[in-house]
């Protein structure tokens, strides 16, 4: 597994360290990839809402520094709920910050609507037909080389894969590669906690999974680290094997003092089961 941390992680942190420092720490304690996500990225990102920008200059700089690491950006856009804008500023910004930090191998964006819905989508009509839009935003992405996937966390990971495969149908071949899901049990498991994560994304076709996040709750209630809880995680480490998962599986550790010794169990945790 590629093991990876995420920058919200750091929000305390980062009031009085800046982010190549945190990065640093993250790579000595096991991170092989950080993703950065805005609204927390320090001096890599000016602005906010429509204005907001990623300081892609300083993005090249970071990968340069840490030549080990891979670095994906993660934002905050209304991808499910608006008609989609592919030439909007902000979309082409993160498409060229997503090259510059994919420099050295797949560009990668991932695109979190946090809007919340009445119900999960269980069938192709209950789609918003603003949220199939993600279709052309996929196609542009497509066209600049860059591997686009979505995240909501009110919708489980059975009606997201809905939508990225009703999406896809859309797209020619070649661009529907590019759009796919990031898998975050945790969050599929609180807005159905009736469901079963592992098994629906067990039922997500290899290539539709382009990334995959892991944090772990305890009765519901958010835990420091990945490790026994909720969430089986033997089992969807070894679902995951099956389907030749090999992109970041990133660590989304709760913000605090001790994030950093969370992150370093949670690692150990991992490297436990992947060695098993």
């Amino acid at each position: 597994m590629i093991l990876g941390a995420i920058t919200n992680s750091w929000a305390e942190q980062l009031m009085d360290t800046d982010l190549p420092r945190l990065v640093e720490r993250a790579r000595r304690r096991g991170a092989q990839h950080v993703e950065l996500r805005q609204s927390y990225l320090g001096q890599y990102e000016t602005g906010a809402g429509e204005d907001w920008r990623p300081v892609t200059e300083k993005m090249v700089r970071l990968v340069r520094t840490f030549p080990l690491l891979t670095f994906n950006l993660a934002i905050a856009y209304p991808c499910l709920t608006t008609p989609p804008e592919p030439r909007s500023p902000v979309f082409q910004a993160s498409l060229e910050a997503a090259r510059a930090l994919g420099s050295s191998g797949n560009p990668r964006l991932r695109m979190v609507d946090p809007a919340r819905f009445d119900s999960p989508w269980e069938t192709a009509e209950d789609l918003p037909r603003e949220a199939l839009g993600v279709a052309d935003l996929a196609r542009e992405s497509a066209r600049q080389g860059v591997s686009l996937f979505i995240e909501n966390s009110g919708q489980p990971i059975r009606s997201m894969h809905l939508l990225v495969r009703e999406a896809r149908a859309r797209l020619a071949p070649e661009e529907a590669g590019c759009l796919g899901l990031c898998v975050d049990a945790a969050n599929s498991l609180r807005c159905d906690p009736s469901s079963d994560p592992v098994a629906e994304m067990e039922g997500v076709p290899g290539d539709a999974v382009l990334m995959v996040h892991f944090k772990q709750t305890r009765d519901g209630k958010p835990h420091p680290s990945v490790g026994e809880g909720d969430l089986d995680f033997r089992r969807q480490v070894a679902v995951m094997r099956a389907k030749g998962y090999d992109g970041p599986v990133v660590l989304e550790i709760p913000p605090g003092p001790g994030v950093f010794d969370s992150f370093v169990e949670s690692v150990q945790y991992l490297e436990g089961l992947e060695a098993a």
